[in-house]
């Protein structure tokens, strides 16, 4: 995937406004909430012990993660960590597998629901990631039908007064955004009509 001029000057800024946003942010509090409204959502989805969630472990700056893989598991849910490869696709591992077995990229098929990292969405469902292209080589491996909900801290999702992120034909629409403020449903998911965004 080659890289796209507009695309890369849009991360920039994007990366210097989550520096900006995630220095005020209260960690412990967002773990919390973003544990909390996406708990919920598995409610929403009937997905329960047996369900399996991709997510992944956050690192500094990002929404946090490591409460919500912990409550996931707790629910009996099996976690599938990314394991990011050399051409930058992904293969996973289960969360509770200390060794970090691979499972193949194919793994992502299993999951349930699919937790996304990202530097922001825009309505239309676009997400703009770290440039790697790791996810849109990812989620076309997932089942039809596999909702994908993008964690962010709030202001992070551009509202309708801003510009649209840059989209590629390899680019994949995202379904939600979950932040510490809870779910937005950008009216693409699987599991509601668009009348209910």
């Amino acid at each position: 995937m080659a890289r796209d001029p507009v695309k890369s000057a849009r991360r920039s800024d994007r990366r210097a406004l989550r520096r900006e946003i995630a220095a005020v942010r209260d960690v412990g509090a967002d773990d919390t909430a973003l544990t909390g409204h996406v708990l919920a959502l598995l409610d929403e989805l009937a997905l329960g012990p047996g369900a399996v969630v991709t997510s992944y472990a956050s690192i500094p700056g990002e929404p946090p993660t490591r409460g919500l893989n912990a409550a996931l598991a707790a629910r009996g849910v099996t976690v599938l960590l990314p394991i990011t490869l050399p051409d930058l696709d992904l293969d996973w591992h289960d969360a509770d597998d200390a060794g970090q077995a691979p499972l193949g990229r194919s793994a992502v098929d299993r999951a349930d629901l699919v937790l996304a990292p990202g530097l922001a969405v825009d309505r239309t469902g676009t997400r703009m990631g770290q440039g790697g292209g790791c996810y849109d080589r990812a989620l076309p491996r997932r089942r039809p039908g596999t909702p994908v909900v993008v964690l962010l801290h709030p202001g992070e999702l551009l509202d309708g007064a801003e510009k649209p992120l840059p989209r590629a034909a390899h680019d994949q629409p995202v379904d939600a955004v979950v932040t510490a403020d809870g779910l937005v449903d950008l009216g693409l998911s699987p599991w509601r009509g668009p009348s209910r965004a």
